[in-house]
């Protein structure tokens, strides 16, 4: 599988890279672009501040001219948080993508919607403080009306990105089951 995998908030950090060479020991060609010009953030509210003077019309310029040499390709988007949040604008978007992973987040999805069938798979932690519950029932209610095949996986207990080690959200086991589902999801495809 090709796969574009797009970092949080907190930027190209060694877990994302991490992250990549997992999946490509698994088989997969996988691109991880830099969003913001190899600079990392320590905190959350950094990253944000940061996003937000990029502005979100540049960011997704940016996810969309990085993945526009291997889209024809058919690409899996995935990505953490904030990353993962452009990675479904990005496959909702391109009527070859061959799947979505989101690990940690959702975004938006707009009314006129429409995929066939597109196979997406979401692990986020229960609770998180970025993905409600409220917010994930209407989310994946509205992926299901736009055609999407979406499969959901919850994590009591673990923090926001808990498959960072890097991080105070980090949970271990929460991590490993993610990583053994989402690479299944991966082989599935």
């Amino acid at each position: 599988m090709n796969i574009m995998l797009i970092h949080s908030t907190y930027g190209l950090r060694p877990a994302v890279h991490a992250a990549a060479d997992r999946l490509r020991a698994a088989g997969h060609e996988v691109w991880t672009p830099d969003l913001f010009d190899g600079r990392t953030f320590e905190t959350v509210e950094e990253g944000m501040a940061f996003k937000d003077e990029l502005g979100k019309d540049e960011l997704l310029k940016r996810a969309i001219l990085a993945a526009a040499p291997y889209s024809e390709r058919g690409l899996v988007y995935a990505g953490f948080s904030l990353g993962a949040a452009t990675a479904q604008t990005l496959a909702l978007g391109d009527d070859k993508a061959r799947g979505l992973l989101l690990l940690h987040g959702t975004s938006d999805i707009a009314e006129n919607t429409k995929v066939d069938e597109l196979p997406v798979q979401l692990h986020v932690a229960e609770p998180d403080p970025f993905e409600t519950d409220d917010w994930l029932s209407a989310w994946y209610l509205q992926m299901q009306r736009a055609g999407a095949d979406v499969e959901v996986y919850r994590y009591a207990g673990a923090g926001h990105i808990y498959t960072d080690p890097g991080l105070d959200d980090y949970d271990a086991d929460a991590a490993e089951a993610t990583w053994r589902t989402a690479i299944g999801f991966l082989e599935s495809l």
